[in-house]
């Protein structure tokens, strides 16, 4: 007997609440594909961001400090770094070839500013591991200073934290700063890239 009062007071409940949902999902008008449509033109336009990305096309040296320790002096190391833009201005793909940590390095890195969600966006994959970084994060108003943030997993567990300041000093310099924090630990610096144009 119990159950049954409790699976007419259920259905009752229901009974009750569905159709004030209905209403509220009838009130909600679909948009018109044609406005959807140029909604979505608009927003696949490469605007100022892209075009500050597009200076940036070119090769590259660059000049890399690695802190591994706290308290000792970096390790430094120079590179070179390819630049190009792709699909139109929408993107700005990177390679690049040095050292880490003493060892023979390679990276690829896809910078983007995603403009529905009015961030900047930055995937990375390189020779010293098989998963991908992104970063993401907001930038200056002039957009020549960008701010990122991520996270990835480590080996033995737990989780790296890092923030990058990407600083776009003229199209012919540049430079990265690289913050971290192992598992939860007080952030520091761990890396600094000086990018300068090859003449």
């Amino acid at each position: 007997m119990q159950r049954l009062s409790f699976v007419l007071t259920s259905l009752c409940i229901m009974l009750t609440i569905s159709p004030a949902m209905a209403k509220e999902k009838k009130s909600e008008k679909p948009m018109d594909p044609l406005a959807m449509m140029e909604l979505w033109k608009q927003a696949a336009m490469p605007g100022e961001p892209h075009k500050l990305f597009a200076t940036l096309a070119g090769s590259w040296t660059t000049t890399t400090k690695e802190w591994i320790e706290p308290g000792k002096p970096p390790m430094e190391s120079t590179g070179t770094a390819e630049s190009k833009m792709l699909m139109d201005g929408r993107f700005l793909h990177q390679e690049f070839s040095g050292q880490m940590m003493g060892q023979p390095f390679t990276g690829m890195s896809i910078d983007a500013y995603d403009n529905i969600r009015k961030k900047y966006v930055t995937i990375w994959v390189d020779t010293r591991g098989t998963g991908v970084f992104i970063m993401e994060g907001t930038g200056s108003a002039d957009g020549k200073t960008i701010t990122l943030g991520g996270s990835h997993a480590e080996p033995g567990g737990g989780t790296r934290t890092h923030r990058a300041i990407w600083k776009i000093i003229d199209a012919d310099n540049q430079l990265v700063e690289m913050y971290s924090a192992h598992r939860g630990q007080k952030e520091m610096k761990i890396m600094e890239i000086i990018y300068t144009r090859k003449q």
